[in-house]
Order: C-alpha cells, then sequence, then structure tokens
C-alpha cells in the first residue's frame, strides 16, 4: 500500500453545521472544487465540518461565499 504524499491543502471552517451544509449544496449545485470533510485536527475552531480544496482555489471560493450570503468561519492551509 501506497503512502499518499502530504501536501498543503485549503481548509474553510465554518460556525455552524448548517453554514458548512449550505457552503456544500452551493459549491455542488455550481460545480466549484472540493469537498466537505470533517474539521482537521490542524484546525481547533469550527463545527467540525469544512470544505477541503487546493490552496490556489482559496480566492474562487471565498469571493463564490461572500457574493452570496453564505457564512463561514476562517480559511486555513493545512498540511494534510
Amino acid at each position: 500500500m501506497a503512502i499518499r504524499e502530504k501536501v498543503p491543502t485549503l481548509i474553510i471552517s465554518f460556525t455552524t453545521t448548517s453554514a458548512a451544509m449550505a457552503a456544500e449544496k452551493f459549491f455542488q449545485e455550481n460545480n466549484l472544487p472540493g469537498r466537505i470533510i470533517p474539521l482537521p485536527r490542524e484546525v481547533s475552531s469550527g463545527c467540525g465540518l469544512s470544505w477541503k480544496a487546493k490552496p490556489e482555489e482559496e480566492e474562487l471560493l471565498i469571493r463564490a461565499l461572500k457574493e452570496n450570503d453564505l457564512a463561514y468561519k476562517d480559511t486555513h492551509i493545512v498540511v494534510i
């Protein structure tokens, strides 16, 4: 079994589960990159769910959240 190489990853954290689920629905409906994952242990604040994507997609995703009044807590770059 090959060991996956750890890479810098964008994590968008959310204050509430409902905010995370609304963002997931919006991102999926609009074919935006990433997927929902459990909040990594390296990120200590949030509801327990987060959005994972490539770091270079941060500007696109945050702009989409802000333009559509979707709440998020913070962004983090974590090596996972």
